[in-house]
């Protein structure tokens, strides 16, 4: 039996795909190509398609023999929500619904569902756990919100089993830097800052300096793509195992301020970093940072790269090594 990847060639589908391969996985991946990148790709049975396209999905179950999913397929920018709100909710909802859909007709059992802190909104207390109020300050963690409520219906009425991954701050690059992060546009604060530390832009852009933290900038919880993937293996062993629909948040328990941030990047690169203050985005809450206690204590997950410096060099080293992103 395979395992399909959606959104499969992109930055974080592109590191759950080369670990899948390294386990030996029979691996299907599934990605439109609008925003991820077909050189990402380490291997795996390749179709290129929209998940909101039920037709492309049919055809894809009818031929594939597959035993779970691993949904990635979304558009993810928070700013360009706020701003395109039907954007998001057209791909990220009705792609999430037609993927069901599908999956039911040709009764696929599993979903690991990547899934966002952005649900959460504005925190009433942190770290935030799994039982935290759902109440998004963007499109974006709605439209995630909605796909979860759909799964859990989905869940009663057909038995279609699933994990929402809740991420905080993902960062970081594989091991030997052949794969890593190329949006385009790029709004991530790391990779922005790598860019300026290689004089890819005159200065870093630091969107909002009045927030109530202890430095004026968000604070966010970091943590490792690799260690993100991790936790999707483990969360689909639950399931295999007969165990029921849950969530679980994945972050190290560490905030760190955006100064804080460019400080680290400074000690790694070695680079100045100039910064220019500006207003804040919309949508942008003060604080997320994540109780994983849930993961770490059913699944039995464990961050092997907590340093966020550790998650800082390996993210440079991919930029380092491609300084134009893929095909460069």
């Amino acid at each position: 039996m395979s395992i399909l990847v959606t959104g499969g060639a992109g930055y974080i589908g592109s590191h759950c795909v080369a670990a899948l391969l390294e386990r030996g996985e029979d691996v299907v991946v599934a990605d439109n190509l609008v925003t991820g990148h077909k050189e990402a790709l380490k291997g795996g049975r390749f179709y290129e398609g929209d998940v909101s396209n039920r037709a492309f999905l049919d055809q894809l179950f009818e031929r594939e023999h597959i035993d779970a999913v691993i949904h990635f397929a979304a558009f993810s920018l928070v700013g360009e929500s706020v701003n395109l709100p039907e954007k998001y909710f057209r791909n990220n909802v009705v792609g999430g619904l037609t993927l069901m859909e599908s999956m039911v007709a040709h009764e696929v059992p599993y979903l690991v569902f990547s899934s966002t802190a952005a649900t959460y909104g504005e925190p009433e207390y942190t770290p935030i756990d799994e039982v935290h109020p759902q109440n998004p300050t963007n499109p974006y963690g709605e439209s995630k919100r909605i796909v979860e409520s759909m799964l859990k219906w989905s869940d009663r009425a057909h038995g279609l089993r699933f994990v929402p991954l809740r991420y905080f701050n993902v960062a970081g690059a594989w091991r030997d830097g052949s794969i890593g992060e190329d949006h385009r546009p790029e709004t991530h604060l790391i990779p922005m800052i790598l860019k300026a530390a290689q004089g890819k832009v005159p200065s870093l852009k630091l969107f909002g300096t009045d927030y109530p933290t202890r430095d004026g900038t968000c604070i966010r919880d970091y943590i490792h793509v690799e260690d993100l993937i991790d936790a999707h293996f483990l969360a689909l062993d639950y399931l295999r195992a007969g165990n029921p629909s849950t969530a679980f948040n994945l972050g190290n328990g560490q905030g760190f301020s955006n100064r804080e941030i460019i400080e680290a990047a400074r000690r790694v690169t070695g680079a100045e970093i100039p910064v220019e203050e500006a207003p804040r985005r919309a949508g942008d809450p003060a604080t997320l940072v994540a109780s994983s206690r849930k993961a770490k204590e059913v699944l039995g997950w464990e961050p092997k790269h907590p340093d966020v410096e550790d998650v800082i060099a390996s993210a440079w080293r991919w930029h380092s090594a491609h300084p134009n992103g893929y095909g460069a």
